[in-house]
This record gives structure tokens, sequence and C-alpha cells, in this order.
């Protein structure tokens, strides 16, 4: 029996065509959100069950990727008739191949709304589905360092001789993911509530994706010639604003962005008279003497462990926070009270956490969203093409 599914989405049915990142993470949100996600995977599994750790060879990022997921295996080349009636009964397609690549396999959008007109179709891909560089492949490194991120993730002109690092996560296919999401609603909306009665297809990209967040930058490029440099933790246009070291070893994060908490800022770090100091008095003015502020405020932070020092600064109402892991994560109190960390049971891989749900609604538990962790390979074909295709 399939658990049954709560959330605003339920009713919805989505068909994931997606490998990796992008594609499959747009059906987790949508999936968390309650529709329907029969996801395709070839003959063995999509290959990301074979990255990250693993337990007894089943990997334990599967358990929140494929989450909520009804998974069944389907050669596309040789079961395309199948495909098309999955399609026939969908309202949603996600898919992240290389652009052109469901065309090379005759289910291009003309042949899928041949069977399905009200099907909304979307497209993931590195650089989109036209322009020169659209047969070019890409991960999601390559989105960060074309749409603009890696440049900014760098270290300061001169700091450093190392390559500018990531920023930890496959960003690119994250935000392309959301971005895809974000696109099939809109485009259910107007087929459904503004009455369009057709489906659209919606071409997403992970450097258009990155680029997005490029904030101001490009109007600033146009209007002098601009090009905004790294700053490593600071922020160019707010100060002080960065990443100081404590005693034993860990970052505080401290954003005294605003007058008043410049002021509080100095008081708690006992320097109360640099808040009176005309050189200090606007935003402004303290961006262009960031150096000698961040040094004044480092050299309070390194006395203290990191946690005191963040004590200190909440109990004066300053923006702050240590640099949390993984493991500080997992065990913070409010992660934990709002159920963004949960302890959930995997038959594949035994007791595990999932992370809890980004947009929660009025009376929907948050802990009810995992339905079930991410299953094993073809572990719903026989529901699938039993149960829902009617297949013998």
């Amino acid at each position: 029996m399939i658990p049954k599914r709560n959330g605003p989405l339920v009713g919805l049915k989505v068909l994931e065509i997606g490998h990796y990142i992008a594609a499959p993470f747009c059906t987790r949100i949508l999936a968390d959100l309650g529709a329907e996600v029969i996801k395709i995977e070839p003959p063995g599994g999509d290959p990301f069950r074979g990255w990250g750790a693993a337990v007894d060879g089943n990997s334990v990022w599967f358990s929140i990727h494929g989450r909520n997921k009804l998974c069944i295996e389907l050669d596309l080349k040789k079961e395309r008739e199948t495909l098309l009636k999955l399609a026939a009964r969908a309202d949603v397609l996600v898919e992240n191949m290389r652009a052109g690549q469901l065309e090379r396999l005759k289910l291009g959008p003309d042949v899928l709304h041949c069977v399905n007109p009200r099907l909304t179709i979307a497209r993931i891909s590195g650089y989109g589905q036209d322009g020169p560089y659209r047969d070019k492949p890409a991960f999601g490194a390559i989105g960060e360092a074309i749409g603009g991120l890696r440049h900014l993730t760098g270290h300061p002109q001169g700091s450093s001789e190392l390559p500018p690092p990531r920023c930890g996560i496959s960003i690119s296919d994250d935000l392309a993911g959301m971005y895809a999401a974000i696109g099939l609603l809109s485009a259910l909306w107007q087929r459904d509530v503004a009455g369009t009665n057709k489906g659209r297809v919606i071409d997403v990209n992970l450097v258009d994706s990155v680029f997005s967040l490029m904030e101001g930058m490009l109007p600033e490029y146009a209007m002098d010639g601009r090009v905004r440099q790294p700053v490593g933790a600071a922020i160019e246009t707010a100060a002080p604003t960065n990443t100081y070291p404590c005693a034993d070893g860990r970052w505080l994060c401290i954003a005294g962005n605003s007058d008043l908490i410049f002021a509080r800022l100095m008081a708690a770090i006992g320097r109360p008279e640099l808040a009176s100091e005309p050189r200090y008095a606007t935003n402004g003015q303290r961006c262009a003497a960031r150096t000698e502020l961040d040094q004044v405020i480092a050299a309070w932070t390194k006395t203290l462990p990191a946690r005191e020092a963040e004590a200190v600064l909440e109990a004066a109402e300053v923006p702050c926070s240590r640099l949390f892991d993984i493991a500080d994560c997992a065990s913070d109190p409010h992660f934990l009270a709002r159920k963004s960390v949960q302890s959930v049971d995997d038959p594949l891989i035994g007791r595990t956490l999932h992370p809890g749900p980004a947009i929660r609604f009025d009376g929907d538990r948050p802990e009810d969203v995992v339905a079930w962790t991410g299953p094993a390979v073809g572990a719903h074909t026989d529901y699938v093409r039993r149960t829902l295709l009617n297949e013998p």
C-alpha cells in the first residue's frame, strides 16, 4: 500500500525523467507538497544512487533525494509506449537531460502534447534549449562558474593564490530545480485558473538560475563599467559585517549593519566611544573604514570562545551566529523544535535524519511530510504498471 499523502498539491500527477540533482530536486519539492511523483529511472537506477556515503550499498543521499516518490525502472529506448501512457495521465513532466535528448528519443513536447495537450513540461539543462552553448555539457560547478557566482566566492585580490572555492553544495542545480517548480506552478495556474486548458513548455537552466542572483551587478556595470570583486566574508555595501575568529578556533558571523546595531555592537565589545566617532557615523563611512573596524572586532572575538561571544552579542541584540556545521544543525534546539531536523526510519539504511519542509502550511504538521524515504530501484514498478496504468 502507498501511504496516504497530504499537502496542497495532493492530486497533482508528476512524471520525472531526472538524474543527479536538478530535476529530482524540483520533484522532491513537489512531492513534499503532496504531489504524486513517478520517478522514471533507467535499468540499474539513477546514477546519483552511487554518490556519497552508503549503507549496505544503498546511498544515504538517495534517502532524501527519492523520498515521497514512486520509483520505477523504464528503458525509454525500448518502452516508449509506457512512457506515453504515463504522460497521458500526468499534469507535469520534469526532465533534465541534455538539450534535445527528448527529441532524439522521439519524446519531444510535440509528441507528448499529442497524447496530453494539458501536460506542462519543465526542461532543465545546463545552458537552455537554445543559444550557442545549447549543446555543451554542464554540471553544477559550471553553472556557478559562468553564472558569475564562483568569481564572487573567490578570495580578495592579493590575499591568496588558491582558486575560488565552490560553496560546498550543488547550488546551481538546486536553484534551477526551485525555479522549475515555480515555473510549473505558474503554468498550472494559467492552465487551470486562467482557463487556457493548455500545457506549457518551461525552459530553465543552471546558468540563468545562478545569474539571476547577481543582484544589482548588471546595472552597475552598465552605469560605469564597474565589476564587483570578491570581498571574502565581508559585504561590500554594509559594515561592519564579517566573520571573525574566536578563541576556540571557531568563527562568529556578526552583522552590525545599521547605525543602531553598530552602537550596540561597540558597547558590547567594550568600545562604546567608537559609536560616536564622526568617521563611523554612517554606513558609507563605516564601509570605507571596514578594515580597521574588523580589526577592532576581531581583537575582541579572539578573547572568547565562539559560544560565549555569541551569547554576549545576542544579549545586546546584535545579529550574530557561530558558523554551524551539520553536527551543530542536527542538535540545535531551534532546528529540532521546528522539525527542521527529523528522525525517520529508512528500510534500506536504517534510522536516519532528514531535513523537514522549508515551506510550512497552517494545519499541516511538518513531521507528516516524509511519507516514505527514497525507495529501492524499481520498488514501485509493479504498482505503477498494474494499478495506475492497468497493465496485465
